[in-house]
């Protein structure tokens, strides 16, 4: 059985996260998206707001599982769920340069093969960050984001 595993803080979730999931969800008979803690990033959103919104965004996958995990190295996850690979996405080679160097270090590791994919080009420029940046001044963010994510965004921001 193929079972990948797609990891990202998701905060928020954008047009780029879905395409990649769409796409490694056809690769694997079962893939797991991971919302995983990242100490470099304060989240917006919390893990249980993601995750919720992750649930409804991939209700019509059958073979998309959403999990929540702070507190471990995305390998020793793998490893437990019995991920034959890891799914990660490549933006620009920035994006390839640091995904390079945990391919080595997931493979030395545990030997659990990473697949790359490329984002879409018209969907390689859209990044969490911009898009909370955007909201937060009441930018229409919808041709970047769902409209459940942008919806939960809005609220947010009205909660500040």
């Amino acid at each position: 059985m193929t079972i990948g595993l797609y990891t990202g803080t998701f905060d928020p979730m954008t047009k780029g996260h879905l395409d990649i999931i769409q796409r490694a969800s056809q690769l694997f008979e079962t893939l797991y998206v991971g919302i995983f803690q990242n100490d470099h990033k304060q989240p917006l959103l919390t893990s249980q707001e993601r995750k919720a919104l992750l649930e409804t965004l991939l209700a019509t996958f059958d073979n998309v599982e959403v999990i929540v995990h702070e507190a471990d190295l995305t390998v020793n996850v793998a490893k437990k769920l019995g991920v034959t690979a890891l799914v990660r996405s490549v933006r620009n080679a920035q994006d390839l340069a640091y995904e390079s160097e945990m391919v080595y270090f997931n493979r030395q590791m545990t030997g659990i093969e990473t697949v790359l994919l490329l984002a879409t080009p018209d969907l390689q420029y859209i990044n969490s960050t911009r898009i909370k940046e955007l909201a937060q001044f009441g930018v229409d963010v919808s041709r970047w984001v769902p409209d459940l994510v942008k919806a939960a965004l809005e609220k947010k921001f009205e909660q500040k």
